[in-house]
C-alpha cells in the first residue's frame, strides 16, 4: 500500500495514475466529520459560531453575519436596550464586550470589504471552504479578479480570458460593472470574450479573424461596438442580428406534449411509452447540497438544457446525482452519488457519456491524436511504408511513449520539465530534438513527403485533406473538425488545451465511436470559448446525436443554446441556499412565459 501511494503521487503517467485510482476512494474523515480542525479549535466561538460554522455558509450569508455582529455592538446601549429586551435570544448570540469590539471592528471591516468584492463578481453563492479544484475556470478567474479589485492599484493593465465562463446572463451585468470600476480608477482592461453583453459594453473592440487557424490571424475590425454592429465581420453580423444561431430541426418531434401540468410525481403516473410514445428519466427526491427535495423529469431522445443562475444547483443535480448514479449502475464506478430517493426510467438507456472540461491528460505526452485513437492508425501507416519495412520498424518505433524511436534526451516529450519548487513547473524545448520528440532515424521515414513529427504539427483541417483516403483516420479527424477544432494541431499537447477545447476533444471521440442509440450524453457548458458561428456548428452536431435516438443533457448559460433546445429545466430562483428549486420547466416558450424565471426574461429578449 505505501508503494502504491508513493507511486500515485510521483508518477508522470496518466495511465498509471488512473489504474491506481481504481483502488482508491475518497471518504469524509470520521473523527472531524470533514471539518478539518481539532475539537479544541472548534470550541472557540464568536457569536456562538465556530470557524467551521462560518466557512460553511455562503458568502452573502457570511457578509450578513458580520454586518449584524458589527451593527449590534456599534449602536449605543440606550438605543438598543428596548430591542435587546424583545430579542434577547437573538442578541445573546452577538454580545461582544467593548474591549472586544475595538479589536473586532477593523478586522470585520476588512472582512466585509473582501466579501463585497467576491459578491461584485457574482460569487455570492460560494462557501468559504469550497475547494479550489472544484471551481470552474470562470469562478477561479473571478476570485483572482476580486483580489485585484481589493488591491486598488492604478495604472495596471489587466488581461482576462473569458471571465464570463459559468455566469448566468443576470449575473453578467455585475461582472461588467466591476470591470468598469477597474477602468474608472485608472487601469486598462483587455478582455478576450465571446459574450454579447460584454462586447456591447466595451469601449473598443478588436475583432480577429476572419476564420480560425491558417484562415485567421488578421485584425479584421477595430472600433466601437456600435461601429461593429454595422460592420461586415462574422461577429458583427451575429451581434446585429443579421445572422442568428438557429438550427432547423424538422426531424425532432414537438415537445409541446411535455406540459408541466402533467408533472409526474410517482411511479403509478408514469405514462405508458407504447401508447404515448414518450419516454422519461425521473430523478425523485434530490436533496444533495442546496437542492430542496425536488423531482425532475427529463424527456429522452431530446435536446434538454438545465439552466439557472450561478450556484442554483445545476451541477449538483446533473453531475453529482444523475451522472454518478448512472456511472455506478452501468460501469460500477466507485464515486458515490449525491442524496436522492430513486431514479426511474433507466431501462430506456444502455449507455451514459459524461463530457466534462477536465484535462485529457496532464503531461505533454497526451494530445488529441492519442486521445481520439488517430495516432494508432498514423503509426501503422508509417510502419507499412517501404523504407520502414526494409529497416524492420514496427508501429511502436513511431511512438514517443516507448524506447526505440523517440528522443531519449527528453523521453519523447519534446520538452524538458524544470522544477521551480515554490513556483509552477516550467517546460522548455528539448535541445536535442528541437521539440520533434523523435530521433533522426525515425524522422527519416516519410509518408507522402511528411515525417511523423510533421504530421503531428499539421492542423486537423490540413490532416483531414492529407488522410482523406484513409477511412479510419478521416472519420475521427472529421468529428474533431465538426466540433470546431479544425484549427488545432493534431499533436498539440494536452496541458495547452483550454477546458472547452478538452471537452470538445472528448465529444469528438465519443462521436467517432459506433452509435448505439439510447445513449445519454451529459455536457457541462460545452460553449466555453466558442464564437457564435462555432456554437451553431456545435448545436448541429448535438442535434445529430438526438436524431439518432440519443438524449443530450446540457448544463448551459448560453442563450443561443437554450433557445435551440427541446426542453428546459430552470433551477433557482437564486444561488446557494436561496436556490435548489425548480423555477420553470417545459419548452422554451413555456419558460419565456414564466415571469419568475430569470432565464425566461433574458430568453425573451433573444427571441424578439
Amino acid at each position: 500500500m505505501p508503494w502504491l501511494e508513493r507511486r500515485y503521487h510521483e508518477t508522470e503517467s496518466d495511465w498509471a495514475r488512473e489504474e491506481i485510482e481504481q483502488y482508491m476512494v475518497e471518504k469524509k474523515c470520521e473523527v472531524c466529520q470533514g471539518k478539518r480542525l481539532k475539537p479544541e479549535v472548534l470550541a472557540v466561538k464568536v457569536a456562538r459560531k465556530s470557524i467551521d460554522d462560518v466557512v460553511t455558509m455562503s458568502i452573502d450569508k457570511v457578509k450578513g453575519f458580520f454586518e449584524e455582529l458589527l451593527e449590534v455592538r456599534s449602536m449605543k446601549y440606550e438605543e438598543k436596550k428596548h430591542e435587546e429586551t424583545e430579542k434577547s435570544s437573538k442578541s445573546s448570540d452577538f454580545k461582544l464586550q467593548t474591549s472586544d469590539l475595538k479589536i473586532a471592528q477593523p478586522i470585520i471591516k476588512e472582512i466585509l470589504n473582501r466579501l463585497q468584492f467576491l459578491i461584485d463578481v457574482g460569487l455570492d453563492y460560494l462557501t468559504l471552504n469550497r475547494r479550489t479544484d472544484t471551481l470552474a475556470g470562470g469562478e477561479e478567474q473571478r476570485i483572482r479578479l476580486a483580489t485585484q479589485i481589493g488591491s486598488k492599484l492604478t495604472g495596471v493593465l489587466y488581461i482576462l480570458d473569458e471571465p464570463s465562463v459559468g455566469l448566468h446572463a443576470r449575473d453578467q451585468n455585475r461582472l461588467i460593472e466591476t470591470l468598469k470600476k477597474l477602468r474608472d480608477i485608472g487601469n486598462s482592461v483587455i478582455v478576450v470574450e465571446h459574450d454579447p453583453q460584454t462586447i456591447r459594453e466595451a469601449d473598443w473592440v478588436i475583432d480577429v479573424g476572419p476564420g480560425a487557424g491558417k484562415h485567421g490571424g488578421r485584425i479584421i475590425f477595430t472600433g466601437t461596438p456600435k461601429a461593429l454592429l454595422k460592420g461586415h465581420t462574422l461577429t458583427g453580423e451575429y451581434l446585429s442580428g443579421r445572422k442568428k444561431v438557429e438550427v432547423k430541426n424538422p426531424k425532432s418531434a414537438s415537445c409541446e406534449a411535455y406540459s408541466p401540468k402533467g408533472y409526474i410525481r410517482n411511479s403509478k403516473q408514469i405514462p405508458n411509452s407504447k401508447s404515448q410514445n414518450l419516454k422519461y428519466l425521473f430523478i425523485k427526491g434530490a436533496t444533495e447540497h442546496n437542492l430542496k427535495n425536488i423531482d425532475v423529469k427529463i424527456p429522452l431522445a431530446k435536446f434538454v438544457c438545465v439552466t439557472g443562475v450561478s450556484g442554483s444547483g445545476k451541477s449538483t443535480l446533473v453531475n453529482d446525482i444523475l451522472a454518478r448514479a448512472l456511472f455506478k449502475k452501468f460501469y460500477n464506478a466507485k464515486d458515490e452519488p449525491g442524496s436522492f430517493k430513486e431514479i426511474l426510467g433507466l431501462e430506456f438507456l444502455n449507455k451514459v457519456v459524461l463530457v466534462d472540461q477536465s484535462p485529457i491528460g496532464r503531461t505533454p505526452r497526451s494530445n488529441p491524436a492519442t486521445y481520439t485513437g488517430v495516432f494508432s492508425y498514423v503509426r501503422d501507416i508509417f510502419a507499412k511504408t517501404r523504407e520502414a519495412r526494409i529497416r524492420g520498424y514496427q508501429p511502436g518505433r513511431f511512438s514517443f511513449n516507448v524506447k526505440g524511436g523517440r528522443c531519449e534526451a527528453c523521453e519523447g516529450q519534446g520538452v524538458k520539465k524544470i522544477e521551480m519548487y515554490f513556483l509552477p513547473d516550467v517546460y522548455v524545448e528539448c535541445q536535442e530534438c528541437k521539440g520533434k520528440r523523435f530521433n533522426l532515424e525515425t524522422l527519416s521515414i516519410e509518408y507522402k513527403g511528411k515525417n511523423i513529427a510533421e504530421v503531428l504539427e499539421m492542423t486537423i483541417e490540413d490532416a483531414l485533406e492529407f488522410f482523406k483516403n484513409i477511412p479510419g483516420i478521416y472519420h475521427k479527424l472529421k468529428t474533431l473538425n465538426d466540433v470546431g477544432l479544425g484549427y488545432m494541431e493534431v499533436g498539440q499537447s494536452a496541458p495547452s488545451l483550454s477546458g472547452g477545447e478538452a471537452q470538445r476533444v472528448k465529444l469528438a471521440t465519443e462521436l467517432s465511436k459506433k452509435a448505439t442509440g439510447n445513449t445519454l450524453y451529459i455536457l457541462d457548458e460545452p460553449t466555453t470559448g466558442l464564437h457564435f458561428d462555432d456554437i451553431k456548428k456545435l448545436i448541429s452536431v448535438l442535434r445529430g446525436l438526438v436524431d439518432k435516438g440519443n438524449t443530450v443533457l446540457v448544463i448551459e448559460h448560453n442563450l443561443d443554446v437554450i433557445k435551440n433546445s427541446d426542453w428546459v429545466i430552470d433551477l433557482g430562483p437564486e444561488g446557494g441556499e436561496e436556490g435548489g428549486k425548480i423555477v420553470s420547466e417545459g419548452t422554451v416558450l413555456q419558460v419565456v412565459n414564466n415571469k419568475k424565471s430569470y432565464t425566461g426574461q433574458f430568453l425573451k429578449k433573444t427571441l424578439k
